[in-house]
């Protein structure tokens, strides 16, 4: 009797087996891991006890407390938000309010996520893209100090892209100078300001997210830090309607509160939040190992600490097959990577027409960056597999192929 052939791996017959080595050899680029049900039970409890979802309750104070804590920071500087977004429009509504007539125009690194320009919008800005510094990825407060439209900007926003810690003391210094707000969009910088990599300023907020693709995640949900606690209650009536002690409106405002399950589950990511950092760091030594191993130059590979630990960057030569090109290849090996940022601002429909500088290295950067699969359960052979892939295509100057003898290295 001949052999029956192996079921492809999304048949109804294949066996658990293969279906479990297909989503092994099927790489994400970003796998997310949230706290379990067990690790979330004690918390959900809480809730059914005080039988308070949302509007400040005891988990949403905890956190804060928590969080406060882990920043180094003082009581009631840290405000948790239902989103990284909701915390950018808490700050910009809190610091620089609507825009002023004769200051219509916010000045956004072209180089970003689009999260930044529609938080802009949303708060009555037209967001205005400057290119970013090749050595910070973000812009470059000095060289804004002369620029030609700052006499009609009422707001700039620096991104730490991918996490990168930012001379906040240098921006700062541009808000004193130019007396023009400054609100940072730190998404994905909670591990640089946990780690005393990036300060948290008196004088400025910075608004972080809490979405399950970064570092530490709850699903959705975010914080605005600010270490003047005055300021910062500012930042919390504006995500409460204007509430502040009152039941009457008295800002500028949006709905921008975390609920109490959402709390919960960033309790749980605290607590075990050490070892996810370590699973992360695992993830990011294993591409080391793997570059090397394959012959790829390590120069080419940014893990953290430069970045934030949810990320591992590949960089492209400029003479190199088109990011595009690379992408799909390795697809077709059923390696998911992604340009996390696209192609910047600029490369959305809905921001095509606003007015930008040139932007020649936000364009360099847009086209030489490639994001490969991450996780906390990222193994050697799955990070091997990876490079030897880019290695082959390096070497064939051409996109790569699925080779049966790279696909699935065994290691």
């Amino acid at each position: 009797m001949p052999l029956r052939p192996l079921p492809a791996p999304d048949s109804p017959d294949a066996p658990a087996s293969v279906e479990l080595q297909a989503a092994e050899r099927h790489l994400l680029a970003f796998k997310p891991q949230l706290p379990s049900t067990d690790a979330l039970i004690p918390y959900l409890r809480q809730i059914d006890q005080s039988r308070i979802y949302s509007n400040y309750g005891p988990l949403v104070l905890t956190l804060q407390s928590r969080l406060q804590d882990l920043f180094g920071l003082p009581a009631n500087t840290v405000v948790p938000t239902g989103s990284g977004t909701a915390a950018l429009m808490a700050g910009i509504l809190a610091h620089a309010g609507r825009p002023a007539p004769e200051r219509p125009l916010a000045l956004c690194p072209a180089y970003t996520f689009v999260a930044t320009a529609a938080a802009v919008r949303q708060c009555g800005y037209e967001p205005y893209l400057v290119d970013v510094s090749p050595d910070t990825w973000t812009a470059n407060p000095a060289a804004l100090l002369d620029h030609p439209m700052l006499a009609r900007v009422g707001l700039v926003v620096p991104v730490c892209a991918y996490g990168r810690a930012i001379d906040i003391a240098a921006w700062e210094d541009f808000q004193q100078r130019t007396g023009v707000p400054v609100v940072v969009d730190a998404a994905a910088a909670i591990e640089a300001v946990a780690d005393g990599r990036m300060h948290v300023s008196r004088h400025l907020p910075l608004a972080l997210s809490f979405h399950a693709t970064k570092a530490f995640g709850c699903g959705e949900g975010g914080c605005l830090a600010w270490a003047d606690a005055t300021l910062a209650m500012r930042g919390a009536q504006t995500i409460n309607f204007g509430f502040l002690g009152s039941r009457n409106s008295q800002t500028e405002s949006l709905n921008g509160k975390m609920s109490e399950y959402h709390a919960a589950v960033a309790l749980a990511e605290l607590d075990g939040w050490t070892a996810k950092r370590a699973a992360l760091a695992g993830c990011a030594a294993a591409y080391r190992k793997a570059f090397t191993a394959a012959g790829l130059p390590l120069d080419t590979l940014i893990t953290a600490p430069d970045i934030a630990s949810n990320y591992v960057l590949y960089r492209l030569g400029e003479q190199h097959v088109p990011v595009a090109g690379l992408s799909a290849g390795l697809a077709r090996a059923g390696i998911e990577t992604r340009q996390w940022y696209g192609q910047g601002l600029k490369g959305h429909d809905i921001l095509r027409t606003v007015a930008a500088d040139t932007l020649d290295t936000s364009d360099r950067l847009a086209a030489t960056l490639l994001g490969l699969p991450v996780a906390c359960s990222l193994s050697m052979a799955q990070a091997t597999r990876v490079a030897r892939l880019l290695a082959h295509e390096q070497d064939a100057g051409a996109p790569v192929t699925p080779a049966a003898s790279m696909a699935h290295p065994k290691a």
